[in-house]
């Protein structure tokens, strides 16, 4: 299996976020791709690629081209003002506020661009995330030209970014562009499935009212887990999307095999729609000794996840999603993409 990786994600390095209202150490740094790539390249997974620049268009397709714009120069924007270091939001347009006008304020803007505290905005995040977009890009054209699979290594992470707000760590949402972009190459009907720990809240909402990508969820119950307003049971999608969005929350004490169970209801609704590409959102949060997590699966269940996608039968483009516990992370994605290899 061939890796893209995004080596730009360096750029993006915070070093503290707000965790529960907290100011602790960041959890989402360089050391997880770099301890992802180490683990593919001991394994001898496959040839391990450079992305290539398909420009700004593509992101455009699924983000608003004013968000784009702001992300582009926030942290410049924020030094301007005189802050220091990285940018954090501190308020936001909640119910009853507009959202529809744009501000003059960047400190109302950060807040009307995001959804929470703890995502630092960085001097290099634009340029780790857009890197990381085109290194989805880049993976997807290597899915389409006929590879069986294709690996997107990068960070930050993005599914829970939205069209137009960033989060959850998430500064461009990867699956979403990847997704599109196959729509727009051809591709009658898509599959996005998410597998991280956390309910990707901007995949849906990108998709949520469409019937040409479908998108399904495994993740902790949003009723105690982040992102907290969205990934419950009774989203299943609305207007011409009505039945295309499938969520399976669970709760943080589910048992390996009940986590299966909801996978396998997963894949059954996916098998109904019959893709002809599935958009992994790869997130190994879910291993039993996540810092942020509560899920327990290990390097036996990621193996065999790896395994069950495989027989899932679609072409399948994997872009790396969350997995906080740094040192266990090479492991865990290898055994994913090792299962699917067999």
């Amino acid at each position: 299996m061939q890796t893209v990786y995004n080596a730009g994600h360096a750029q993006h390095a915070a070093t503290h976020e707000f965790f529960r209202g907290r100011l602790v150490p960041a959890f989402e740094v360089p050391a997880r791709a770099d301890y992802i790539l180490g683990a593919v390249q001991k394994a001898g997974l496959g040839e391990v690629l450079v992305p290539v620049d398909h420009g700004r268009a593509p992101l455009e397709r699924v983000h608003a081209a004013r968000y784009l714009r702001f992300i582009a120069g926030a942290h410049t924007e924020w030094l301007a003002t005189g802050g220091e270091g990285d940018a954090f939001p501190a308020v936001w347009p909640v119910r009853t506020l507009r959202s529809d006008v744009e501000p003059a304020s960047f400190a109302a803007r950060l807040g009307l661009y995001s959804m929470d505290s703890g995502t630092p905005l960085t001097a290099g995040s634009w340029a780790a995330a857009y890197a990381g977009a085109q290194a989805s890009l880049t993976a997807l054209d290597l899915v389409l030209a006929g590879q069986r699979s294709v690996y997107v290594l990068t960070r930050p992470p993005g599914h829970h970014a939205g069209a137009d707000f960033f989060g959850g760590y998430c500064f461009i949402n990867n699956a979403a562009v990847a997704a599109q972009a196959a729509r727009d190459a051809g591709l009658k009907r898509v599959a996005i499935l998410d597998v991280d720990y956390h309910h990707g809240n901007g995949t849906q909402a990108i998709f949520y009212d469409r019937a040409d990508v479908f998108y399904a969820s495994v993740h902790g119950d949003p009723r105690t887990e982040f992102p907290f307003f969205l990934g419950h049971a009774d989203e299943t999608g609305a207007g011409e999307g009505a039945g295309c969005n499938a969520n399976f929350p669970l709760p943080v004490d589910v048992a390996n095999e009940d986590w299966f169970a909801a996978l396998e209801q997963a894949l059954a609704r996916l098998t109904a729609y019959r893709p002809e590409l599935l958009v992994v959102s790869l997130g190994v949060d879910t291993y039993g000794g996540d810092p942020i997590s509560h899920f327990k699966l290990d390097e036996p269940e990621f193996r065999r996840m790896g395994r069950r996608l495989a027989a899932f039968g679609a072409p399948t483009l994997f872009i790396q999603e969350g997995g906080y516990a740094t040192e266990a992370i090479g492991r865990n994605v290898v055994a994913v993409l090792g299962g699917f290899e067999g």
